[in-house]
């Protein structure tokens, strides 16, 4: 049932009909998006700690979200009206025709509510991430790397990639897929809430990444990590500078500002490895993908993806192995959690007339 369908007249000529409301599937991400910005809220009033924006360094997000959500309507808009005139003069006739095809109420509603609940999970989120060295002082960044080592023979995961492949043409190709997901993700959101009409994929998918960001942080609550590039930069020092070794170096510079005056920065510190949300997102991908029955090339791209973004976690020191497991299970939970609650559109049966068709027929031919 599409978002313009309305009642079946068929099933209200049937006696009575149940009346149903049409699940968006987006309420259970947005009860978290809810649950979230109370949380950060109520952490940063008591940690004596402000709530930022963490996107702020690019302009205001009050700004900056209508205008993606304007761009994305033009782009779904506007060539679909191209393709259908044959006059420069038609144009805007075939705008407003396109436009009412593809944006009755119930759409637009369902882009609204599913861009603002996450864009409030992630922005909560990433404040939650930053108050983590001002609630948990213990860092487990030694525990975890003697778990690699012993899964390594005794060596540093990320020493021995290097030598296997190598630390000049490996680190650009890997800082070029790490960088590419920081792009991927709010473009498949956008992808997802904007041109996807497959309602049901729509809000598995932000359902799913909305329960990844969560379970994540308060992953990084329980076991604060640095991870190893951090706590030891010597194993690293050897790779070419690239992309992600400037985004390694500038976060750290945040880190200690915020550290050193956490009253009077409006910067967001996001270091915290424990578990990996790159390998949990990209595993919650390659699920959706799988079990919503996209094109095999599709989930074949996904699973390499995610096995390159794997190998590049690692690489760079961003996180520990045990993250990278820690990630591939909360990417299995993100994907189930999503599954079961962002359901697709529920329809009601109507309920069967307590009179039979002979007794209305006699109704009527009294009346």
């Amino acid at each position: 049932m599409k978002p313009s369908d309305g009642p079946n007249p068929a099933l209200l000529r049937r006696g009575r009909y149940s009346l149903t409301v049409r699940r968006s599937g987006l309420e259970f991400s947005s009860a978290l998006a809810v649950a979230t910005l109370v949380a950060a809220l109520v952490m940063a009033q008591s940690l004596g700690l402000g709530f930022h924006d963490p996107d702020g360094s690019v302009g205001p997000t009050f700004v900056l979200l209508p205008l993606i959500v304007l761009l994305a309507l033009v782009l779904d808009v506007i060539p679909r009206a191209v393709i259908r005139v044959r006059s420069w003069h038609a144009v805007r006739g075939a705008v407003v025709e396109v436009w009412r095809e593809r944006w009755p109420a119930a759409n637009l509603r369902f882009m609204v509510i599913g861009l603002i609940g996450w864009y409030v999970t992630y922005a909560s989120v990433r404040n939650l991430k930053g108050f983590v060295p001002f609630a948990n002082h213990q860092l487990y960044d030694r525990d975890l790397s003697r778990i690699d080592r012993a899964m390594f023979g005794g060596r540093e995961p990320a020493v021995v990639l290097h030598d296997l492949l190598g630390t000049t043409v490996a680190a650009h190709v890997l800082s070029f897929f790490y960088i590419v997901w920081i792009v991927a993700l709010p473009a498949s959101l956008a992808i997802a809430l904007v041109w996807a009409r497959r309602d049901r994929i729509s809000s598995w998918w932000v359902t799913a990444v909305s329960v990844d960001w969560v379970i994540g942080v308060a992953l990084n609550f329980a076991l604060p990590t640095l991870g190893p590039i951090y706590d030891r930069p010597g194993d690293f020092a050897g790779l070419s500078e690239t992309s992600t070794t400037v985004l390694q170096q500038s976060m750290w510079t945040e880190r200690l500002q915020v550290l050193a005056d956490p009253a009077h920065t409006n910067t967001v510190q996001n270091i915290a490895a424990f578990a990996s949300l790159h390998v949990a997102i990209a595993t919650t991908a390659c699920l959706v993908a799988q079990r919503a029955g996209l094109h095999r090339s599709i989930v074949w791209g996904l699973r390499a993806f995610l096995a390159i973004t794997m190998t590049a976690t690692v690489y760079f020191g961003w996180h520990y192995v045990s993250d990278v497991l820690a990630g591939l299970l909360l990417g299995f939970v993100g994907a189930w959690v999503g599954e079961k609650f962002a359901a697709p559109d529920q329809v009601a049966e109507p309920e069967v007339s307590e009179l039979s068709t002979a007794d209305l027929a006699s109704r009527s031919a009294r009346q």
